[in-house]
């Protein structure tokens, strides 16, 4: 092994001589890098390979180029690259090659070597290294399109782009990503013929010489391609990415006409489709003299548009009456609604449809559920308070075991100060599942805390943790036990604590609450936070380390602790903790003796 090294070290010879001579580097430099190197070297050499080794070594390689760059950007000296900068990009796709084949299923590894391809301008190895990745990782179609757009786009070879495309779709016949990718490419293709053909064109040279098909300048292979893919990818989806596609060029008009037809013929009952169709309306191009228009004649042709949207809309809720049609008609009026406009006209026409496109998706029962919440703001910021109780209690009747519908309900009742509150959520609970009521009981005393009284609330507080789910009653207990302190005091909390402490289950929180409170005081009494920390451990000693140092930490730090008591907690720490707790215990208690913690 150390005469492989030598011999390798000894290989580095002429570019370091030659760094020195040229004065990028001094002497001292060239024995750091010696240095450096045998180092590394032997790393890599050792029969127990590590990963890390090799990236190392990478990166210290990629470094000196970099550095070596910046002396030679400073001195002005650009000669002699072949001896110094390719020599060591040499060697580093020497290591890359040693690390993918050790370790040949890390896609990152063979990723880090594509870019360092790529930065240095290495092209024929960057060819061999897609090969060699795509030979062992043919099942990522993502490294298939990666090779492909190289090929296309830097080496300008729309025929290797092909074959591996056609390649990848041999292993990968249904992959949508896939087929896109490729459709672009050919159109790519065409337009770049297209150019050629028109620049020889004005020329003036002879256009015998050259071989150009109008069938692919028209984008006859994409065509080809598309078709080849509906057949095993389907969905309106699909053919609406190829579809954006097409649209990016400009020679693709029969194309489009095509897809549009396949959408229409084949996913008539798609609400996307229908979707897509009425936004096209949208897209519809204005009269030339239209950017001229004073801005009044511009809201009203924005206005026909939309109107246009809108009947294509109403004639798909008619072929498709379903929730999701109507989600899609909605999602469209509101967000035409919140695009700004100075036109008050344009304004109130916009908001007339969308009110009523909300009643009537609401009547039929084909509104969801997410779409309310929007509607009832908008009939607040209407000031429309009546009707916006109206709706609400019809989506809690409709989507009655829904727990975001009736929060939704209560939310607009305790803010427009209603007399009806209580008796909602008494209404609530009565249909809403057990393991899905914490949000409203905590909704419920929060509203209690702010209009009752604390009796009231109090025995609300009380309900809510026989009512609730073992699970959820740790939430409402942390929340009682806060109140408690913040409208009772000292004695309230350690009355409602005493009342709760054997009450299980608990969380850390709530015991960590009761001992910040007791902190907090003029009096505060050690024998009372070690009772708190006792009870805490006694639930979540056995997990959690940091609990066990807070406890020691307090013995030390407080005045009428007892370090003396720590030796016996360590030791107790030590007893319940296990496996990785245990670990961690010892290097955070080793830092909190150094005072580093």
């Amino acid at each position: 092994m150390a005469e492989r090294i030598e011999q390798r070290i000894e290989d580095r010879i002429p570019e370091l001589e030659q760094l020195e001579r040229v004065g990028l580097f001094t002497r001292k430099e060239i024995k750091a890098v010696i240095k450096k190197t045998s180092a590394l070297e032997y790393k890599i050499q050792r029969r127990a390979l590590h990963k890390e080794d090799f990236i190392s070594y990478i990166q210290y390689e990629i470094n000196l180029l970099e550095l070596i760059k910046k002396r030679r950007a400073r001195t002005g000296y650009s000669f002699k690259k072949d001896e110094i900068e390719y020599s060591i990009v040499q060697r580093i796709h020497g290591i890359f090659k040693r690390a993918t084949t050790k370790w040949k299923d890390d896609v990152q590894l063979w990723l880090s070597h594509v870019a360092f391809c790529k930065k240095w301008n290495r092209k024929v190895q960057l060819s061999k290294v897609f090969s060699s990745m795509l030979a062992l990782h043919p099942n990522k179609p993502a490294l298939w399109i990666m090779a492909a757009k190289w090929e296309m786009e830097d080496r300008l070879s729309s025929e290797n782009a092909r074959q591996l495309f056609l390649r990848a779709l041999r292993f990968h016949p249904e992959c949508p990503k896939l087929y896109q990718e490729y459709f672009r490419m050919e159109l790519m293709h065409a337009e770049k013929q297209r150019k050629e053909k028109k620049e020889f064109e004005q020329a003036k040279m002879d256009m015998d010489v050259f071989n150009y098909s109008e069938d692919i300048l028209n984008g006859g292979l994409a065509q080809i391609i598309y078709r080849d893919a509906i057949k095993k990818i389907k969905g309106t989806e699909f053919l609406l990415l190829l579809l954006s596609v097409a649209k990016l060029f400009d020679f693709t008009q029969e194309l489009q006409k095509e897809i549009l037809e396949t959408l229409q013929t084949e996913y008539a009952n798609d609400p996307l489709m229908w979707d897509y169709m009425a936004r096209r309306e949208l897209e519809i191009e204005s009269l030339p003299s239209s950017e001229h228009m004073p801005k009044q004649s511009k809201a009203l042709e924005v206005a026909h548009k939309e109107g246009q949207c809108c009947n294509v809309f109403e004639k798909a809720v008619t072929s498709v009456p379903t929730e999701d049609m109507w989600k899609h008609y909605v999602a469209f009026c509101l967000e035409r609604f919140n695009r700004k406009t100075n036109s008050e006209e344009l304004r109130g026409k916009r908001l007339e449809r969308l009110l009523s496109v909300f009643s009537r998706a609401h009547e039929l029962q084909l509104l969801p559920d997410s779409l309310y919440k929007p509607w009832l703001q908008l009939l607040q910021e209407l000031d429309l308070q009546q009707k916006a109780k109206e709706v609400a209690a019809a989506a809690t009747k409709h989507f009655s075991q829904m727990v975001e519908m009736w929060k939704m309900r209560l939310q607009l009742l305790i803010e427009l100060s209603s007399d009806c509150v209580a008796s909602c959520f008494q209404e609530a609970f009565q249909v809403v599942k057990a393991k899905d009521s914490l949000p409203l009981w905590i909704l419920w005393v929060e509203w209690s805390e702010r209009v009752n009284s604390k009796d009231e609330t109090e025995a609300l507080y009380e309900r809510a943790l026989l009512s609730t789910l073992p699970v959820d009653s740790i939430t409402m207990k942390e929340k009682y036990l806060e109140w408690a302190y913040r409208t009772g005091g000292y004695k309230k909390a350690k009355k409602v604590f005493t009342s709760l402490h054997e009450s299980r289950p608990f969380s850390l929180e709530f015991f960590k609450m009761m001992i910040q409170i007791e902190k907090e005081q003029e009096s505060c009494k050690m024998l009372n936070i070690r009772e708190y920390y006792e009870r805490a451990l006694r639930e979540f000693g056995a997990t959690d380390p940091d609990l066990w140092l807070d406890y020691i930490r307090m013995e030390l730090n407080h005045p009428q602790g007892k370090p003396e008591n720590c030796g016996s907690i360590h030791w107790r720490a030590m007893k319940a903790l296990e496996g990785e707790q245990v670990e961690t215990f010892i290097s955070k208690y080793t830092l909190l003796q150094t005072g580093h913690l």
